[in-house]
């Protein structure tokens, strides 16, 4: 999620700190584009008075209010003003991310911001923006362009309001709506910068063990509807976590030349791609990773991997705390301040024998 358009308004008066190529133009639609989308937004309780707001979307504003109450009550998210309105943005995505990587490597490009830290994207509220930034790349690097459908503030804008439920993901499956508010604000818990890798896959972590208290107590139909669509996201991943696997086996082949990789990258990325015709014959008709597939390369596999990579990590830290999410978040800050090289040593160690695997879709 973009995070660092969550500290836009920081972000544009600390300009003169950031990297030398990221502009002022940068900042300033960063900061026009998030007041736009604050104020299209209205409280809940104005949705739902309102005679000419569709019955459901009324019903899917009652149940996202249920979700945010059971964040606070179950699961120790903060308690703010944070999704307790809604905007209809008139179009698929809050924001859209650019991300780059090399030809023959699957580590992202970096841009730093202030207080933001370094992140391995850039994030723009024009598609058209972030299409033309990415036309704008080195030609030898892999770009990619994807729609992101909520974003954080990281709770810096819980004075002016929070940050607002979105037409963008108001009408996924309870299940997933559920599990989208839980990461969201599991950011404004923790934000470690310099450190995407951490941020994700911590808020991932609660993300799922919060989803999966949720539909615990929701109602069979909810969990058949999330089912359906979590059954897709679990294959894909398995899809994407082996092609990863393969690609990342070429790069790091060092008696391999570069046009020898180049040639096996082609045969992994065929595959990949006739896996995935097998695999979406199978779902009657649900075509959601289409775009995902069409644009994958380097840069987009980099960004998908960044979501869970220390999810068996965190999840064994939540088992040490006992299950208590407040000692398991303060469990996390602690390890946030030490500095990255310990925190690395510190979540293999929880999790010495766990896989690297394939992440949350960031589209």
């Amino acid at each position: 999620m973009s995070k660092l358009l969550t500290l836009a308004l920081v972000a544009l008066l600390g300009a003169g700190c950031a990297s030398n190529t990221t502009g002022v133009g940068y900042y300033w639609q960063s900061v026009t584009g998030h007041l736009q989308l604050m104020q299209a937004a209205r409280p809940v309780d104005a949705w739902l008075a309102d005679d000419t707001a569709p019955i459901t979307l009324k019903q899917r504003l009652e149940n996202a209010r249920r979700i945010r109450a059971f964040a606070v009550s179950e699961l120790a998210l903060p308690d703010n003003a944070s999704y307790h309105r809604y905007a209809d943005l008139k179009r698929r995505a809050a924001v859209y991310n650019v991300v780059a990587a090399p030809a023959l490597s699957l580590t992202l490009e970096t841009w730093c911001f202030p207080v933001a830290g370094c992140v391995g994207y850039r994030g723009y509220f024009s598609e058209a923006d972030a299409r033309a930034f990415a036309d704008s790349l080195d030609k030898a690097l892999e770009v990619a362009v994807y729609p992101v459908q909520a974003y954080s503030t990281l709770g810096w804008m819980n004075w002016a309001g929070g940050d607002p439920l979105l037409n963008t993901f108001i009408t996924y499956p309870e299940g997933e709506l559920a599990r989208i508010i839980f990461h969201e604000l599991a950011h404004q818990v923790v934000y470690v910068q310099n450190d995407t890798t951490f941020n994700e896959s911590f808020a991932t972590t609660v993300e799922r063990l919060g989803g999966a208290r949720w539909l615990a107590r929701s109602s069979d139909q909810a969990r058949a509807d999330y089912a359906t669509f979590d059954n897709r996201r679990r294959a894909f991943r398995a899809l994407t976590r082996v092609t990863r696997e393969r690609l990342k086996t070429i790069y790091e082949d060092a008696a391999l030349p570069d046009s020898a990789k180049q040639q096996q990258k082609t045969v992994v990325m065929n595959d990949f791609r006739q896996q995935y015709a097998t695999l979406k014959a199978g779902w009657q008709g649900y075509a959601g990773y289409d775009p995902f597939v069409a644009r994958a390369n380097n840069a987009s596999f980099a960004a998908q991997a960044a979501y869970d990579e220390w999810v068996p990590a965190f999840e064994a830290l939540f088992e040490r705390e006992g299950r208590d999410f407040a000692r398991f978040y303060d469990a996390v800050r602690s390890l946030g301040k030490r500095p990255k090289e310990e925190r690395v040593a510190a979540l293999r160690e929880l999790a010495p024998s766990a896989l690297i695997t394939a992440g949350r879709d960031p589209h």
